[in-house]
């Protein structure tokens, strides 16, 4: 039952960065490629409104480990409530800043949203990827099951972890790279003309910056957290998820060469899910390593509620994902007959 509750906390993260890193990524890249004003216009309305209920899934998760997992929440303390707040906060800002665009008439003011958007959005993705980077490095858990982090670190030898140091910032600037390739892909596939040539051009150099990162991130991976080389040797089939991430970016490269948009857009989710299923195979039966004393960490076992609070929560997060699930598939369908 455990497992079962720690997969779905993963599923509802891998169709958060799927779904919802179309817009985040198409958000960094606003103000770059719509150099004209009709451009960004264009731009706004391929993406649609940067609220569509993406954000569904991000809360799955979040109630999913509320449910099942009670035990990382209460070892975070007061730091993950405050993220929470900075998250949504950005949330509403980005939003205001895309929903408020139609309405300014003044050159001035829509440069100034748009210079909002798009910080909005790379706030959020590098606040992601570093949330990402501290849970696979692991937290220097106490005695009592607790952890704190100093919010930086610098690069020296030996240094300890930090929420921001060099592992977290190399993995938040991946993320950047992924979902920069992911928007773009999804802007080519909503757009024509000069517009979508630039996207175009735009997905190609993030693909080759999402291939370096790649490389170097899984270099950096296997060095600080041993613990995913352990899961690889104890169960080779978990090989599988590097490999489909893998094969999803080189078939994006393939199907962006002969302008097969749609499957290239198809081909970044699957190496976005397999990216993100790597880190979930890779630590797991660890929900947070430890970086003090590898026993000191939550695995999904000794953070996970007792067994009749995770049946109970299962009849109600299965049934409830489902609905929003549907409700947003409704939304989305409604937005395109627009």
């Amino acid at each position: 039952m455990e497992t079962l509750w720690f997969v779905l906390v993963a599923m509802a993260l891998s169709l958060y960065a799927i779904l919802a890193g179309m817009g985040l990524g198409a958000g960094l890249l606003h103000p770059i490629v719509g150099r004209t004003d009709r451009a960004r216009d264009d731009w706004i309305r391929s993406i649609r409104s940067p609220a569509r209920g993406d954000e569904i899934w991000l809360l799955a998760a979040a109630a999913a480990l509320y449910l099942a997992f009670p035990a990382v929440l209460a070892a975070g303390g007061r730091g993950l409530p405050r993220a929470a707040g900075l998250l949504a906060a950005l949330w509403g800002v980005r939003w205001v800043a895309a929903a408020a665009r139609p309405r300014i008439s003044r050159p001035a003011s829509r440069r100034l949203g748009d210079a909002v958007l798009s910080f909005a959005s790379l706030a959020l993705v590098l606040l992601f990827g570093l949330a990402l980077g501290n849970v696979v490095r692991g937290v220097p858990i106490d005695a009592g099951g607790r952890f704190r982090l100093p919010l930086w670190r610098g690069p020296w030898p030996g240094s300890d972890p930090a929420w921001i140091d060099p592992y977290t910032i190399s993995v938040a600037l991946s993320a950047v790279a992924a979902l920069a390739l992911h928007g773009a892909l999804r802007t080519v596939r909503k757009t024509t003309g000069a517009l979508q040539a630039r996207a175009r051009r735009a997905a190609d150099l993030a693909w080759w910056a999402a291939a370096a990162a790649t490389v170097l991130l899984t270099l950096l991976t296997m060095r600080v957290q041993p613990q995913i080389a352990q899961s690889l040797h104890e169960r080779p089939w978990g090989y599988a998820f590097p490999f489909a991430s893998l094969a999803g970016l080189v078939l994006v490269l393939w199907f962006s060469s002969r302008e097969q948009d749609g499957p290239a857009s198809f081909a970044s989710g699957v190496y976005l899910a397999g990216m993100i299923a790597s880190a979930a195979f890779g630590i797991y039966p660890f929900l947070v390593p430890a970086t003090t004393d590898p026993s000191r960490g939550l695995t999904v076992f000794s953070a996970a509620a007792p067994a009749g609070d995770l049946r109970i929560g299962l009849a109600w997060w299965i049934p409830g994902a489902l609905v929003a699930g549907a409700c947003m598939i409704l939304l989305r369908r409604r937005n395109e007959d627009r």
